[in-house]
């Protein structure tokens, strides 16, 4: 990948904002939301990627309706999911959503699936845990199989089989731009190079050259399974202010509870000022001046051989000043700094 190709997306998780010290409603999030991806296409970012979550002060639980609106808002920037939760997703309405989209925003449209790290969605959907990664599989199969073929005939254990069934609005042939998105597991690592798909890393914790062997076992999947190379790409949280002390003071303030709250619910590390600096410095944290995000987004680039950067930047309550802030030095400053270190020693992909 070209320093030129190389691409700098946004990540919502729909988490609710704050202005002037006032916590805005879910309604004034959604909307802001449409607001900062105008933002982030008016800076000339490349993709704007919203989550898939069902808990309290998230709001990105109809993500293909809130990019639909994202569409009709903008006309260039492309517009995806940060994870879509297959396993609690019915393929074929999934299907309808994004063809519709894609008709909507002019083939601007893109997804990343995965099998959930937060398990809301499965007593909500009425699906059971056990069934976790049999219904990934399945799920998968069946969606694949509607976005490449015309007419599907199919039968599985979780849904009615269909018989000769064609979708309308129909996708572009082949389908839509389909990541998979992998927390950390070799299986799901080979899963994306088994069905031909790009490779989404989601990184919020640690070195992120500890992916590197990841990168490799995708790189010699797909190789051993007679498929060209795919992109590799990887997402992580951050904020970008004027100074590195600024931007390390402001996203402590608000990261330091959410990820508590996460060490009760889920056995995540405490977060401690040691271990956040650490995070910050050498980790997976991407929080500094536009200089020092960019050297660090370069850096990873060049190690794990990426071809786009997808950065999380809302945070619980974190003000919508600092968040457009964010959205406006990853465009300007921090997105052709990157290239221009990329030309310097281009990735190896």
């Amino acid at each position: 990948m070209t320093a030129q190709g190389f691409e700098l997306g946004l990540n919502s998780f729909g988490e609710v904002a704050t202005d002037a010290d006032e916590t805005l409603s879910d309604a004034e999030t959604v909307r802001l939301i449409v607001e900062e991806a105008k933002l982030a296409e008016a800076v000339g970012l490349d993709v704007f990627s919203v989550g898939e979550h069902y808990r309290r002060g998230h709001n990105d639980s109809a993500t293909p309706v809130l990019l639909a609106a994202i569409a009709t808002a903008t006309e260039r920037v492309r517009l995806g999911t940060s994870v879509t939760v297959l396993s609690t997703n019915d393929p074929v309405r999934l299907y309808h959503e994004f063809s519709t989209l894609d008709a909507v925003s002019n083939g601007r449209a893109q997804l990343v699936l995965g099998r959930a790290s937060a398990t809301e969605s499965f007593p909500l959907f009425g699906y059971d845990l056990a069934d976790y990664e049999e219904l990934f599989e399945e799920k998968l199969d069946l969606f694949m199989r509607l976005q490449r073929e015309e007419t599907v005939t199919w039968s599985g254990k979780f849904r009615p089989p269909l018989v000769e069934q064609q979708l309308h609005p129909r996708m572009p042939p082949g389908g839509i731009p389909t990541w998979i998105g992998v927390g950390g597991s070799p299986n799901s690592v080979v899963r994306a190079a088994r069905y031909d798909l790009p490779l989404m890393l989601a990184i919020i914790g640690g070195r992120p050259q500890r992916f590197a062997g990841h990168v490799e076992l995708y790189h010699r999947a797909l190789e051993q399974l007679g498929h060209a190379r795919r992109p590799v790409a990887q997402h992580s949280l951050g904020l970008v202010a004027d100074t590195d002390d600024e931007a390390v003071e402001t996203w402590w303030k608000y990261w330091q509870p959410v990820v508590a709250q996460l060490a009760k619910e889920r056995g995540f590390y405490q977060p401690t000022r040691e271990r956040y600096m650490a995070e910050v410095e050498t980790g997976a944290l991407f929080v500094g001046s536009p200089e020092t995000v960019a050297h660090k987004i370069a850096t990873v680039a060049r190690d794990l051989r990426l071809s786009r950067f997808d950065l999380k930047y809302d945070v619980m309550n974190l003000p919508r000043e600092a968040r457009a802030r964010t959205i406006e030095l990853l465009g300007r400053e921090v997105a052709p700094r990157v290239k221009q270190l990329l030309t310097k020693e281009p990735t190896h992909v």
